[in-house]
């Protein structure tokens, strides 16, 4: 049986696990500090969105000590590939072109961006072209 899916978290609890991911387990008042610096928010809405965050699986709690530490379920690239995913699905209807076309044209894409998306193009394509021969991949 597999595992329900997580929820879409919230931009609040983006937010949360942007501070977990960059920071690693932490504690609330850590997380609350760091919100703090972007915006004012009380401890005990943090608080309450690390609970509420526990009870849909996007975030463990570690209760061994008085102060509890919480830490992100997933990886940041994964929660970023479910997001996607959904995305690209019900904006896109599965267009990754469609996709990528909106990111690129709303927004002012530095020649440095432009640069690395031109690679990673061509290294996807050359990872194409030689699964298609039946040769192995051998980049790193």
């Amino acid at each position: 049986m597999s595992k329900p899916p997580l929820p879409k978290p919230t931009e609040s609890e983006l937010e949360i696990l942007q501070v977990l991911w960059q920071h690693g387990p932490t504690t609330v008042r850590f997380v609350n500090d760091e919100l703090n610096k972007k915006r004012d928010v009380g401890y005990t809405t943090t608080l309450k969105l690390l609970q509420l965050m526990l009870d849909k699986g996007l975030v463990l709690r570690d209760d061994d000590s008085r102060t509890h530490v919480y830490r992100a379920a997933l990886r940041e690239e994964e929660t970023q590939g479910l997001l996607i995913d959904r995305l690209l699905d019900a904006a896109f209807g599965g267009s990754a072109l469609k996709l990528v076309v909106q990111a690129l044209g709303h927004q002012r894409t530095s020649q440095a961006e432009l640069d690395q998306i031109r690679d990673l193009l061509n290294e996807m394509e050359e990872q194409k072209n030689t699964t298609e021969k039946g040769g192995t991949n051998e980049l790193a």
